[in-house]
């Protein structure tokens, strides 16, 4: 970048990039993509895995979990590794290391080589998103950065929809091993072009020419703290919680190391993450919406497909189609709101946008087990439409009250929020899929009476039409097809429970929108 700035009164001086800032946007953008597409990707794929490496299927959740663990473990730090290494090149650092264990990955001779291979892409995979955000902050002034944002966002939200269909997709006619060899050609033309087209700002590296001290105790508790939190919302479902001392005692050392990294953190003069940004109340609600946002977002895009393949019975493609038209309506919507964030304050559009998104679930509380696939489709339309107005404005504002030298800090904290918020969205509806369809369950059998005379007439009526198939077996087989309709009636009731209270959840977030600072006069987001 050249040092000619580009500034209005009273506004930092961005200096004008010396490539157009769309081409670098779309540079960056494709290593994110292709990141966050990776974790979702090989969800669909776990079968195929297991059996091909001789393992058990619940041993190959772990191909999942641990590339969790280490993407959550690297994100808060990647703003610190930027400062000190230099922002381009730690991610270009990241786009290495993820393409080479991509590849590795697709070469692995068993499960544990997967699992390690897995922990190096994920860690890789973790400084992508945060560098992107850094480098988009930087490249844009404020009065583009919400179009900028914009493009991200179609990598970060669609990604993860589209994910599970290609996944199902290579798997299929394939062999799972690709799901790891596309990530490839796209890692060799994702360096190529950054090592040509990105360059740190002046800024940043009088930032590298200061003396580092390199925090050890912090980062180790940082890594700690969040590799078990991640563990123990991944698994905590399947060891039933706290039942299960392994929960227990990953629970306890999550919790004692980061209540300890926050007291060390905020005194150390060198943090690994500056949680002095919190200061800012702007960012700080900017960081509980996105956390909300994520919790929100990745629950209903993994109860969507469970449910419409678990009881409606559609092929794992299918179900992928059903979110394909949801994540089209907001890459069409992010550039509009983009543009309308130049010009309008952020906060009532944030307000519509969870006015939307809470209608889109309190329209999923309506489903029944006879619902029509564009009924599915319209809903998730709904929701897409609100994510739209959501995304870019909150991204926005976390960066737009914060000096530019923090760019790099902010962006680990606000997709560690995001990312740890997707990890118990998703960890709390499949914990309350299994126990509401439980408590339904309990209370739908406890109205069967065998002696009622509308049960007996339903069982006669079942084994009279089983009687020719199945002769002295259709009374049995009618008191299975009766518990089977109950179980799933249970089931029905479990995702409404879901979606009624993600929509209370959206409805509740709109007050905090209002903690946001108002911009000047004018509209538009301000900026120190």
């Amino acid at each position: 970048m050249s040092d000619t700035a580009i500034a209005a009164p009273g506004m930092q001086a961005f200096p004008r990039p010396a490539i157009n800032p769309w081409v670098i946007a779309l540079v960056v953008t494709m290593a994110t993509f292709m990141e966050v597409l990776d974790t979702s990707i090989a969800n669909v794929s776990l079968p195929h895995i297991a059996g091909g490496l001789s393992a058990g299927v619940d041993e190959s959740t772990w191909v999942l979990t641990s590339y969790l663990v280490s993407n959550a473990i690297i994100l808060p730090m990647s703003g610190w590794f930027s400062n000190l290494l230099g922002r381009k090149r730690f991610y270009m650092m990241c786009v290495a290391m993820f393409t080479i264990s991509s590849f590795l990955c697709g070469l692995a001779p068993n499960l544990g080589s997967l699992i390690f291979f897995r922990i190096l892409q994920g860690l890789g995979g973790g400084g992508l998103q945060p560098s992107e955000q850094a480098i988009l902050a930087d490249t844009f002034t404020p009065a583009k950065r919400g179009m900028a944002f914009a493009i991200y966002g179609m990598a970060v939200v669609v990604a993860p929809a589209v994910g599970p269909t290609l996944g199902g997709f290579i798997t299929d006619n394939y062999s799972w091993r690709w799901i790891f060899y596309i990530n490839v050609p796209i890692g060799i033309i994702s360096l190529l072009l950054t090592s040509r087209l990105i360059t740190d700002p002046p800024y940043l590296n009088q930032e590298r020419k200061r003396s580092f001290s390199i925090d050890y105790i912090g980062l180790g508790l940082l890594a700690l703290g969040l590799g078990a939190l991640q563990v123990v919302l991944d698994k905590g479902q399947r060891e039933d919680w706290f039942d299960s001392h392994f929960i227990v005692i990953l629970t306890a050392i999550s919790a004692a190391a980061l209540i300890t990294v926050l007291f060390w953190e905020w005194r150390h003069d060198h943090p690994i993450i500056d949680l002095r940004l919190f200061r800012d109340r702007s960012f700080a609600t900017a960081n509980g919406l996105m956390f909300a946002l994520g919790f929100v977002l990745w629950g209903t895009t993994l109860l969507i497909p469970l449910f419409v393949q678990t009881l409606m019975g559609y092929p794992a493609e299918q179900a992928g189609l059903v979110l394909m038209p949801g994540g089209l309506l907001i890459i069409a919507l992010l550039p509009l709101v983009g543009r309308m964030l130049a010009k309008f304050d952020p906060r009532p559009m944030m307000v519509f946008g969870l006015c939307i998104l809470s209608t889109s679930m309190f329209y999923m509380s309506r489903f029944d087990l006879q619902l029509a696939f564009g009924n599915v489709v319209l809903a998730r339309l709904i929701q897409g439409g609100g994510m739209a107005f959501l995304w870019v404005p909150i991204n926005t504002v976390a960066y737009s009250y914060l000096p530019r030298e923090k760019n790099n800090a902010a962006s680990g904290l606000i997709n560690l929020a995001r990312n740890v918020g997707a990890s118990m969205g998703i960890s709390y509806v499949t914990t309350m899929l299994d126990r509401r369809a439980q408590f339904h369950q309990s209370r739908l059998a406890s109205h069967l009476d065998p002696a009622d005379p509308r049960v007996q007439r339903m069982l006669q009526a079942a084994s009279s039409a089983l009687k020719s198939q199945s002769g002295s077996q259709a009374l049995p087989q009618a008191y299975a097809l009766l518990q089977n309709t109950v179980q799933r009636q249970a089931s029905m009731l479990s995702y409404i429970d879901n979606f009624h209270t993600l929509a209370i959840i959206s409805l509740c977030l709109i007050p905090f929108v209002f903690l946001i600072k108002k911009p000047r006069r004018g509209g538009g987001i301000s900026v120190h």
